[in-house]
């Protein structure tokens, strides 16, 4: 197994440079640019600002400023010093190859450079958006997990009877709400929208957050927390609850289950010593998407609605303002961490199941 696990672990390397490459030669050939976005913000101001650059480099940019004519597009009208000043400033004043390898370089060091509209680095911005998300995705997933799985195999043993029925109902309708519209709803019946103001409506903490009390502040964290996981778990739980139900009854109608009930064992025996392991392999190879989903992407709408600022609404802001340094970076952590989830993912194959062998396997 520990052979396994180190190929896998080199093959992120190629995996990571391979995605990065991908998506580096994509943004940087797409319009609308931090460079376009500066001009545009200039001309919709009418000023001509200057940008601060060291004085020694000046006089190399407006040489180079009156030797060619500008390559952006809304750029005509403004000072061509200026326009080679913003370029030197994004770092647009470099060719194109020479900032990819300055970006694998940096990025295999972890330095992820500053941000081109925050003052701040790039690193110090994730760490600083890191608890909202990691509490929305662990916290929904557990939940979500611990809901779905029971659940699910609840309804396949009851297959076909009222609970089955109800239950069927129940997350059809929740699979059917919108998280972003639950969480609406949610706010306007218990967070102060209309009727009740049970919750709060911002922030993963109160502001006197460090002043109360251990206990204080763990009920604190979860009042804070409580609407934003439930409209993500009413979202969420559906999918799994029904590939739960649909692996297990899928594995009680076969030969080994009947031989087993056969040779006297108890359901239980027959549903947790057998049934279990096989049925349980299609639901931990989705765990990988739906962790990542659920701790990224799929909180930004929430983020927004609950007024938390997470990494879902930092790469969706970074995106909008072509804020690169954020954006690479942001997605070199995602894949980072999507990659890793993957390999204990086989992981936990084998804890379920031991008679899967990854050493066999060359990838």
């Amino acid at each position: 197994m520990s052979g396994y696990i180190l190929r896998r672990l080199l093959l992120i390397i190629p995996t990571l440079l391979g995605i990065l490459t991908i998506n580096f030669f994509i943004i940087q050939a797409a319009p609308g640019g931090p460079v376009e976005q500066m001009i545009s913000r200039l001309e919709a101001t009418g000023e001509q600002a200057t940008v601060r650059v060291a004085g020694s480099e000046k006089g190399a940019l407006k040489g180079a400023a009156r030797n060619r004519e500008s390559a952006y597009r809304g750029a005509q009208g403004l000072d061509p010093e200026l326009v080679a000043e913003l370029e030197k400033l994004y770092g647009f004043d470099q060719p194109l190859y020479k900032r990819y390898f300055k970006l694998l370089g940096d990025y295999l060091s972890f330095d992820f450079g500053q941000s081109f509209y925050r003052d701040k680095s790039v690193i110090d911005l994730i760490i600083e958006k890191l608890p909202v998300s990691i509490s929305l995705g662990f916290w929904s997933t557990l939940i979500i997990y611990l809901v779905s799985i029971p659940l699910g195999i609840a309804k396949a043993v009851r297959h076909g009877s009222r609970f089955d029925i109800w239950t069927s109902t129940a997350v059809i309708i929740g699979n059917a709400i919108p998280v972003f519209l639950f969480a609406v709803i949610l706010v306007v019946l218990f967070a102060g929208g209309t009727y009740l103001k049970w919750f709060p409506l911002r922030g993963l903490v109160s502001n006197n957050f460090a002043d109360l009390t251990l206990g204080g502040k763990i009920l604190d964290y979860f009042h804070h927390i409580a609407l934003p996981v439930t409209a993500m778990v009413i979202g969420g739980f559906a999918t799994l609850t029904m590939l739960t139900k649909n692996s297990f009854l899928d594995e009680i109608g076969k030969q080994y289950v009947i031989t087993a009930r056969a040779k006297g064992l108890s359901r239980n025996q027959v549903l947790y010593g057998h049934v279990f392991r096989n049925a349980m392999l299609i639901i931990i190879a989705g765990f990988p998407q739906a962790f990542i989903s659920m701790f990224f992407s799929g909180s930004l709408l929430i983020e927004v609605i609950f007024s938390l600022d997470g990494l879902g609404l930092l790469g969706f802001e970074a995106t909008i303002g072509r804020d690169y340094p954020v954006m690479f970076g942001t997605l070199y952590i995602f894949t980072l961490i999507g990659l890793v989830t993957n390999l204990l993912s086989d992981l936990c194959y084998v804890l379920v199941d031991p008679r899967i062998d990854f050493e066999a396997r060359r990838f």
